[in-house]
């Protein structure tokens, strides 16, 4: 992987790239799992915080964390499909872990069946029993630390 990777914090006051966030989630999770836009943009988007992956100047994936009590919540994790199994989920997963791993010690996720190998090979365990959200099966994860 030669490419020129940059992963950017963003706000939602950010629109210019705060609008390419939301096209990657709409292209991942509205158009490819059918999932509804009232379920995918939530009442979270202002205190949550983005992430957004380009390679060569492109803007390729997003992910976003929260608290929820003292916990971290990861989720949104979107990469356009083009780019999928080369590495650049993982670099930005591993960015989202390095900046909350200091500031809960509960770190979690919701991951779809297909997800699961990727989050554990990062450490997360399945915990609990498979449930669906928008539709889609999951497990929690939580990351070992």
């Amino acid at each position: 992987m030669n490419d020129s990777i940059e992963i950017r914090k963003v706000n939602t006051t950010d629109t210019h790239l705060f609008n390419q966030i939301v096209q990657i989630r709409k292209t991942v999770f509205v158009e490819e799992q059918n999932v509804s836009p009232e379920e995918e943009f939530d009442e979270f988007e202002e205190v949550s915080k983005h992430y957004l992956l380009l390679v060569d100047g492109e803007s390729i994936a997003t992910a976003r964390w929260r608290y929820i009590d003292s916990k971290i919540k990861c989720e949104r994790f979107a990469l356009l499909k083009a780019y999928r199994n080369n590495g650049y989920g993982s670099n930005l997963l591993k960015q989202v872990i390095d900046d909350v791993k200091e500031k809960s010690n509960i770190i979690y996720l919701h991951a779809q069946l297909k997800a699961i190998p990727f989050y554990e090979r990062q450490g997360f365990q399945k915990v609990g029993e498979q449930f669906s959200e928008c539709d889609i099966l999951h497990y929690k994860m939580v990351l070992n630390t």
